[in-house]
């Protein structure tokens, strides 16, 4: 299978210490956020930059902020609980120990392997709040697979989960795409943000040949999909 690296991201390192203090490191960051005076090749260079800088404290507040969602988060509870129902028949495959925060080299917030566990990209998870809906997305995959008995080789089955997760876990929420995109296509933002979550997740299989295959995988179990919201009564987030 042929890959295309055009659209990755170029292998940058750590910039020199002095560049990642002081009046320096102000001046980036106001060129970064506001786009004024920066090429495409510094911005990558700043985000690698501002991962490092920050990555320790980032570690920790992941941590406890999991810690938090474990004991508080109305969703994570509910997820736990219902994995554990399932559990009854069949092996556990998930406890409170193999929920991990750590630091990851690709993109993605988080992610699950049955072998494994859940992880938590602690490098890329910008607040408790959008922890909550990594972990609740990431338990849905859980759930899902113990249920359901997901196979992550066919990609329908994947395309489901992956349907399901985006539109249980809240970060499709409306407001978060309004933020995103603006108020055009209003009343297809949430389904919009799904279908595309989900196919960038399928896309990324590595039995999936191209964005095409993973959009018709997608499209080919999206009703019955997106209209499933078990374990839940309904959508509330």
């Amino acid at each position: 299978m042929s890959e295309d690296n055009s659209n990755k991201p170029l292998q940058v390192d750590v910039s020199s210490p002095e560049k990642l203090a002081g009046f320096e490191w102000w001046r980036r960051s106001l060129s970064y956020r506001t786009g004024l005076g920066i090429t495409e090749q510094e911005k990558q260079q700043f985000e690698v930059d501002y991962q490092h800088k920050y990555l320790p404290q980032r570690c920790k507040e992941c941590d406890t902020n999991l810690d938090w969602m474990l004991t508080y988060s109305p969703s994570v509870r509910f997820m736990l609980d219902q994995i554990k129902k399932i559990t009854k028949d069949k092996q556990e495959i998930l406890d409170k120990s193999n929920i991990v925060c750590d630091v990851c080299d690709d993109l993605k917030g988080g992610g699950f392997h049955p072998d494994h566990g859940i992880l938590l990209c602690a490098n890329r998870i910008q607040s408790k709040w959008q922890l909550e809906d990594i972990l609740t997305h990431e338990l849905v995959h859980v759930y899902d697979y113990m249920k359901f008995d997901v196979n992550f080789n066919d990609l329908k089955h994947h395309a489901c989960t992956e349907i399901r997760a985006s539109m249980l876990s809240g970060e499709c929420r409306i407001w978060n795409e309004i933020k995103k995109t603006g108020l055009g296509n209003f009343g297809k933002k949430f389904q919009d943000c799904i279908k595309r979550r989900a196919i960038l997740s399928v896309a990324a299989n590595p039995i999936c040949k191209n964005k095409e295959e993973a959009q018709k995988a997608v499209d080919t179990v999206w009703l019955s999909c997106f209209n499933d919201t078990r374990p839940f009564e309904r959508i509330y987030r």
